[in-house]
C-alpha cells in the first residue's frame, strides 16, 4: 500500500459491516490497531454484533445495535490502546469480528455416515441414513468465537454446517438404540425422533455457543443389506399368509416349492428328492421361527373353500397348473 492509501486507511472515520455475505457468520474487519484508534464511530446495524479482540484475547463483546462514538464512550477495550502506529504498522494486533444474531432458517444436515443400530423387533443390524433441516442463532457470541471461530478472517454458514453434520451421528445412533423403534416404525415416527434429537443436541450445542431453535427429519432411507434383509421378511410373510389362506402351514408351502423345483432340474427324482429334503427343512425352521408353538393350519373341511384357496395360489404363481390339477383331482375324489 502506498502512503496516500495508508493515510486514507488511517482517516477512516467509521467501522461497519455494509452488505454482508447472506452466508458470513463471522467477518474480521481490521486488524490494523491504528486504524480502528482513529476511527470516531462504530456503527452496529441490525441483525449484527461485534466482538473486540486485542492481542490474541476477546475484550468486548456488543449484542445489540447501535452507534458507540469511539472518541467518548466508555469501552473497556477501548483503553487498552495507548500505543500509535510506527511506519503505519500497529504493535498491537487488533481486531473486530462483525457477527450476525439473527436466526438462520432451514439450513439443511444430512448424515455424513450410516448409522447402525440393532432392529429391537426382528434383532439384524439396520443401516440407516437420514436427511432433514434446523434453524440456528448465535447465542453465546464469545463462547462462539473462541471455540469455533478461532483466528479465521471469515467464518461461513457453510463451514457451520460442516460442524453440526460431524456431531449428529452419535446422537441419533444413541437416541434409536434407547428409542425401541422397529425398522417399519421410523418413518412414522419421525416427529418424536426429532424432538428427542432437540433435546440431545441443545445441550451439547450451548457448550458451542449457539441455539438449536428448531430441527426436523425430512426422510430417512436403509443401505443396501438393511433393504435385502426387509425384503426377504416381507417375502418370507407373504408366503406364510398365502399358505394360511390355502389351509397350508409354512413347511407345506416349502414343499410344494421344492416339488415345484425339483421338476425342473435335470436330476430327475433324485433332483426332486434332494429338493424335496431340502424344503421340508427349510419350511420346518421357518414354521418354527414364525409359529413356534402354535398348531399346524388345518385346510378347510369344504371343498369349494378348498378349491378357491387353490385356485389363488394358482393365479399368484406359488403352484404350477400341475399342482393344481392333481391336487383338484384329490378334492374332488373325496367328495
Amino acid at each position: 500500500m502506498n502512503m496516500f492509501g495508508s493515510m486514507r486507511s488511517q482517516l477512516r472515520s467509521v467501522i461497519e459491516w455494509t452488505n454482508p455475505d447472506p452466508n458470513a457468520l463471522f467477518h474480521k474487519w481490521s486488524e490494523n490497531g491504528d486504524e480502528i484508534k482513529n476511527a470516531s464511530k462504530l456503527i452496529v446495524n441490525p441483525g449484527q454484533g461485534c466482538v473486540f479482540v486485542h492481542r490474541g484475547k476477546v475484550e468486548a463483546v456488543i449484542e445489540q445495535s447501535g452507534t458507540t462514538d469511539l472518541k467518548t464512550d466508555n469501552i473497556p477495550f477501548w483503553t487498552t490502546i495507548t500505543k500509535f502506529m510506527q511506519s503505519f504498522e500497529s504493535e498491537n494486533k487488533v481486531g473486530i469480528y462483525f457477527f450476525q444474531t439473527k436466526q438462520f432458517l432451514n439450513e439443511k444436515w444430512g448424515t455424513n455416515s450410516t448409522i447402525k443400530y440393532e432392529d429391537p423387533k426382528y434383532k439384524f443390524p439396520v443401516g440407516l441414513r437420514a436427511f432433514g433441516n434446523y434453524s440456528f442463532r448465535i447465542a453465546d457470541p464469545q463462547g462462539f468465537f473462541v471455540n469455533v471461530v478461532g483466528v479465521q478472517q471469515e467464518y461461513t454458514v457453510d463451514e457451520f454446517r460442516q460442524v453440526v453434520g460431524a456431531r449428529l451421528v452419535q446422537p441419533l445412533t444413541d437416541f434409536l438404540a434407547t428409542s425401541q423403534y422397529t425398522y417399519t416404525q421410523i418413518d412414522g415416527n419421525r416427529e418424536e425422533i426429532a424432538a428427542g434429537m432437540k433435546d440431545r443436541l441443545t445441550a451439547e450445542f450451548q457448550t458451542l455457543g449457539f441455539e438449536m431453535a428448531d430441527f426436523r427429519i425430512e426422510g430417512t432411507s436403509f443401505d443396501e443389506d438393511t433393504m435385502r434383509r426387509i425384503n426377504l421378511i416381507a417375502d418370507t410373510s407373504a408366503e406364510a399368509q398365502a399358505a394360511a389362506a390355502a389351509g397350508l402351514n409354512y413347511a407345506q408351502m416349502q414343499q410344494l416349492a421344492a416339488l415345484r423345483d425339483a421338476a425342473k432340474n435335470e436330476g430327475g427324482m433324485a433332483g426332486a428328492g434332494v429338493g424335496l429334503g431340502a424344503g421340508i427343512g427349510f419350511g420346518q425352521m421357518m414354521a418354527g421361527a414364525m409359529g413356534a408353538g402354535q398348531a399346524p393350519a388345518q385346510p378347510p373341511a369344504d371343498p369349494v373353500e378348498r378349491l378357491a384357496a387353490l385356485k389363488k395360489m394358482l393365479d399368484g404363481g406359488l403352484i404350477t397348473q400341475a399342482d393344481f390339477d392333481e391336487q383338484k383331482k384329490r378334492i374332488l375324489s373325496g367328495i
